[in-house]
């Protein structure tokens, strides 16, 4: 018998991900764009794996625990994000997450969809701490009201779910999407730039 994923020793891969969770979720994400998330059974997403369906439930025993867990995989593989320098690169950050999602638009709602209805577990701004050590460093003398509204806003913008409303609310192209949230993000960051200490 040749090995398959499911009879390969666990060893954890990035972000505390087994080898055959990562073929699961890997899986998943695949089918999700070509048939979407409603038409994917654990069978499908088994056989597209390489493991056995019962393989599947065990490692994620509710459609609900599969589809967080591919949310995750999917921002952390996917969509991953370089990590500034400064706070006042966050705009080129934006610009580059936008334009990555539009390349991946089913997976992009996934993210989406999945952090709005606030699946638990699911971090809402997963850049969030990175960008308050930033604030912190760079702008050490702003308020704390200022300092939330400024975090709230760049993390707001700096997610999947802005993509979306620009995409469906405003029927946005690629193009123009990165430029409004990149401006969105700079209008945020220009009244504090006099203030770098």
């Amino acid at each position: 018998m040749t090995p398959t994923a499911a009879t390969e020793p666990e060893e954890p891969g990035a972000g505390d991900v087994t080898r055959t969770q990562e073929a699961i979720l890997a899986a998943y994400a695949e089918l999700i764009e070509e048939l979407g998330t409603d038409d994917v059974s654990f069978r499908l997403i088994a056989r597209r794996a390489g493991v056995g369906e019962r393989t599947v439930f065990r490692n994620y025993t509710t459609r609900v625990d599969l589809l967080l867990a591919t949310a995750v995989w999917i921002e952390s593989r996917i969509f991953p994000r370089q990590q500034p320098a400064s706070v006042f690169d966050m705009p080129l950050t934006i610009r580059a997450a936008m334009e990555s999602y539009d390349k991946r638009p089913e997976l992009a709602h996934v993210v989406a969809e999945t952090t709005m209805r606030g699946i638990s577990g699911v971090a809402p701004s997963p850049g969030r701490a990175q960008l308050e050590q930033l604030i912190g460093a760079e702008i050490p003398r702003l308020a704390e009201d200022e300092r939330t509204a400024i975090v709230a806003a760049l993390t707001h913008l700096d997610s999947a779910a802005t993509w979306v409303t620009f995409r469906r609310e405003f029927g946005m192209s690629r193009g123009d999407i990165a430029d409004a949230a990149a401006w969105a993000a700079e209008a945020v960051l220009d009244p504090v730039r006099s203030r770098v200490g």
